[in-house]
Parts: structure tokens; C-alpha cells; sequence
């Protein structure tokens, strides 16, 4: 299947972002516990709202979980428009791996130490390798080269 490799770094991000959700409530729960918070009775909100309930360090998970909701949901788009046109091989299933290899480290970087600067640093690099994968997608789909 031509164009099919791209996939891969596609499923791996997707892993690694359940992963984030996992840690996000082991570590979330236990520290809503610690807070009191009545679950059984805790009407409306969202997980925002524990921003300076719960130590920001429990946040910082759920923060980057959001986080891997909004840029990545490009990165899905493009990986399947060049598995669909047959350019998911080769440097675009490369370029697709640094960028999971970005994003990863970004989120350890985030759940972690949450060091502001090395997270924009990661995030720029991630999103201009992502712009690279569009306009490779975008040169394939209109023809351009």
C-alpha cells in the first residue's frame, strides 16, 4: 500500500495522547481527593477549574492533554490527505516522525519541569515542521511541483 508509512507516526501520537490521559487521571484523582472535592456531587465545570484547586503540577498534565487536541488535529488531516494521495512514504513519514518525537518530548517537558521557554522552543520546531508536511501536501494535492 503506497503512501501508507505515514500512518504509523499518525497511531503513535495517538497512543502517546492516551497515555497523556491516563497519567492526567492517575495523577488528577488522587489530588482531587486530597483537595475534598465532592465528585459525587460536583455539578457543571471543567478541568480548568481546578486551575489553583489541585497543585499546578497535576495541571500541567491535563493542560498538555488539551494541548495535544488542537495543533496535532492538523497534523491527522495532513498525515491522511498524503496516505490518501500516496505521498506518505519516504521524507514525509520521516518529517511526521520528528514531529511525534516534538510533541512528545514537549509534553514531558510540560507535565514536568513546565519550563516556558523549552516549551515554545518545542512548539515552534513542531509547528514549522508541520507546516513543512502541508506544504508538501499542499504541492502534491494542487500540483504544483
Amino acid at each position: 500500500m503506497i503512501g501508507m508509512t505515514i500512518l504509523q507516526p499518525l497511531i503513535a501520537l495517538m497512543v502517546w495522547t492516551m497515555i497523556m490521559w491516563l497519567w492526567m487521571y492517575v495523577t488528577r484523582i488522587p489530588a482531587m481527593s486530597r483537595a475534598k472535592i465532592d465528585t459525587a456531587n460536583l455539578t457543571g465545570g471543567t478541568g480548568k477549574d481546578l486551575d489553583g484547586v489541585v497543585p499546578d503540577r497535576v495541571q500541567w498534565k491535563a493542560h498538555n492533554y488539551n494541548h495535544l487536541h488542537e495543533a496535532p488535529t492538523l497534523f491527522y488531516a495532513v498525515g491522511l490527505v498524503l496516505a490518501l494521495i500516496g505521498q506518505g512514504d519516504g521524507m514525509n513519514a520521516l518529517i511526521a516522525w520528528i514531529y511525534v518525537g516534538l510533541r512528545v518530548i514537549h509534553s514531558l517537558v510540560q507535565a514536568t519541569a513546565n519550563k516556558v521557554m523549552v516549551r515554545f522552543v518545542l512548539f515552534a520546531l513542531s509547528s514549522l515542521v508541520l507546516i513543512a508536511l502541508i506544504i508538501n501536501a499542499a504541492i502534491a494535492v494542487f500540483e504544483l511541483a
